[in-house]
């Protein structure tokens, strides 16, 4: 095991030493939009890092994990997001989807230099998540917060897909000779009240009983942003955040599904697992 991180390329030199496979899933997290620059810094200028080494070491493949917000656009007549959708510059992306559309783009260079590349886009992927100084981190928030009597629920939706399939995806990608290719990686499309009534379920405890309307998610970042000015306090709502919150895009998983023997895993029969494991922590 070689700690190194992904700006620091002295270090990174030492963690390729006989390395012939590299995953690359490391990625800097963030609506805030002060984060702009370590965003940057660390999705893109991390990502350049990693594809020149890569070229460098002559590893044998490279497989980036990407995101869905790094899809593109739906148009007027369309009505689900593919790996073939386009970007469009001229709509509103978060910063994040900007900085992992850019890491997109260092792959594709390097797979232009001679890199075997693939990029996988996975949804909102669910699992049992570390406890780090006692706050649940990634998907495990969604469940932390249920379990604490989460009140709100909204309606919007997104994919979703288990650690598991993930991984298994991963590295089925990394052993075959599919190269220069991407892949949306969710099982379905669920709504956050679906996904947040399964959890309740599961833990026994009271679904969120209130509807969030947009104009209320609105009010929320707004206030939480004058809050953080007056008092200095940590932010947790966000404009970007809160316009998610009410999205209804959808996904397609068929060209996954298409090139890969893989039974993927049901969302909302996953979710209990997640909860045991989760007590096992």
């Amino acid at each position: 095991w070689v700690q190194a991180d992904i700006t620091d390329v002295p270090a990174l030199e030492t963690a390729f030493e006989n390395v012939t496979e590299v995953y690359h899933c490391a990625a800097f997290i963030s609506f805030n939009r002060s984060d702009d620059e370590k965003l940057r810094k660390t999705n893109i200028e991390g990502t350049a890092n990693i594809v020149n080494l890569s070229i460098d070491f002559k590893v044998r493949k490279l497989c980036f994990v990407s995101s869905i917000a790094a899809l593109g656009d739906l148009k007027e007549h369309e009505s689900i997001i593919t790996e073939e959708s386009e970007w469009n510059p001229e709509k509103h992306h978060s910063d994040y989807s900007i900085t992992k559309y850019g890491a997109e783009m260092e792959v594709w260079r390097g797979q232009q230099e001679g890199l075997q590349t693939v990029i996988v886009n996975p949804g909102v992927i669910l699992g049992p998540t570390p406890k780090i100084a006692g706050k649940d981190l990634g998907s495990g928030e969604i469940f932390e917060a249920v379990a604490n009597d989460l009140p709100f629920y909204t309606k919007g939706s997104t994919g979703f897909i288990s650690v598991n399939d993930v991984v298994s995806i991963m590295h089925k990608l990394m052993k075959s000779d599919i190269s220069a290719e991407r892949f949306t990686l969710i099982e379905g499309n669920y709504t956050f009240d679906t996904i947040a009534n399964t959890i309740a379920d599961t833990l026994k405890v009271k679904r969120p009983s209130i509807y969030a309307k947009p104009w209320m998610t609105s009010l929320s970042w707004k206030i939480d942003w004058f809050l953080a000015l007056v008092s200095g306090k940590k932010r947790t709502m966000y404009k970007d955040m809160a316009t998610s919150l009410h999205s209804t895009e959808k996904y397609s998983n068929d060209k996954i599904k298409s090139v890969l023997e893989h039974k993927l895993t049901p969302t909302l029969t996953y979710i209990p697992e997640v909860v045991e494991l989760q007590k096992g922590r």
